[in-house]
């Protein structure tokens, strides 16, 4: 298990890589989320807007 948690002397960089892949990829899930969420209201705005009469 050791050498395997050591990673042949690289563990810093392979973990490390691994942490990082994790850490952009929720990043960009929040990201995501945060535009749609956006977009939606938009889209919401848009759509009063042009219920009302107004373009």
């Amino acid at each position: 298990m050791r050498d395997f948690l050591s990673q042949g002397g690289y563990a810093f960089f392979v973990w490390g890589s691994y942490g990082m892949t994790l850490l952009l990829l929720g990043l960009e899930v929040v990201l995501l989320s945060r535009q749609r969420r956006t977009i939606l209201t938009r889209l919401g705005r848009l759509v009063r807007m042009r219920a009302r009469g107004g373009n």
